[in-house]
């Protein structure tokens, strides 16, 4: 049985999957399953991996489920998988060749039950650089939070997690018609009792879409999803790991996405 899922929650995304499909075939080390997490896609994803399985370079395992957002993606992987250690690769990202052999590599030589698993780089796949720089030198471990919170590494990071963990917090529990819930909700809570072991090399090729990103729009995600995102700041407030600034950070959003909660569930719905 292989260590390591990789796995991709997916929606509408046939047009970009063969690139990701491409870089987990070029993998230097095929010890790891694909899981194909499809969101309710309406165009030819699922005819797209089934070809892909039918090639039999790699495992995969596809699973389709009625759209409801990308943490219900996440819900669903953690439900199915039964690696030691899983990581999300978005569909319209890649993997470099040797990303596999790193991760298994690292984890063989440094993994341990005091670790929550280990983070690497996210890549600019257009001009190769790590979004944010590299980690500080020498930094052997980290707490997720600890990355913006201390200010230590300000871009994307890629984390590879340990599924025990995870599943002890999975589900993660939303609200009815409320999509955008970050699913790093659930790491957070992982990583506030446990550090990962840093790998300060490239995990991950990104490149974010401009349409639908779950990065941009955020003002259009606070409308629609205003409790969720409430949900969030109230996490950050009581994890372990929060510092006094971010308490007080988290604490204005968290009254701020309240109002919008109310203003959308109570004034709007009664008008």
């Amino acid at each position: 049985m292989n260590k390591l899922t990789v796995f991709t929650p997916t929606y509408n995304r046939a047009h970009t999957l063969p690139r990701l499909y491409k870089s987990l075939c070029c993998q230097t080390c095929k010890d790891f399953d694909w899981l194909v997490v499809d969101d309710g896609s309406t165009d030819n994803t699922a005819e797209l991996v089934h070809s892909f399985i039918a090639e039999g370079v790699i495992p995969i395992q596809y699973i389709y489920k009625e759209n409801g957002g990308l943490y219900t993606g996440y819900n669903t992987a953690y439900e199915a998988i039964r690696t030691e250690l899983n990581v999300c690769i978005d569909s319209d990202d890649a993997m470099p060749p040797d990303a596999v052999e790193i991760i298994l590599s690292e984890w063989q030589s440094r993994g341990s039950e005091s670790v929550a698993g280990l983070i690497g780089l996210d890549v600019d796949m257009d001009g190769g650089k790590p979004i944010g720089g590299f980690f500080p030198e020498g930094m052997a471990e980290c707490y997720l939070l600890d990355l913006y919170a201390k200010r230590i590494h300000r871009g994307d990071s890629k984390q590879v997690m340990r599924t025990d963990l995870m599943k002890r917090v999975a589900p993660q529990v939303g609200f009815p018609g409320e999509k955008n819930f970050n699913p790093i909700y659930m790491l957070l809570q992982v990583c506030d009792d446990y550090p990962l072991l840093v790998a300060n090399k490239p995990l991950c090729l990104v490149e974010y879409q401009q349409n639908d990103s779950m990065s941009r729009n955020i003002w259009r995600q606070y409308f629609d999803s205003p409790r969720s995102f409430a949900k969030m700041r109230r996490l950050e407030m009581h994890l372990k790991r929060s510092t006094p600034l971010n308490r007080c950070r988290s604490a204005l959003h968290y009254m701020a996405e309240s109002v919008i909660a109310f203003f959308v569930y109570t004034l709007c719905r009664k008008s």
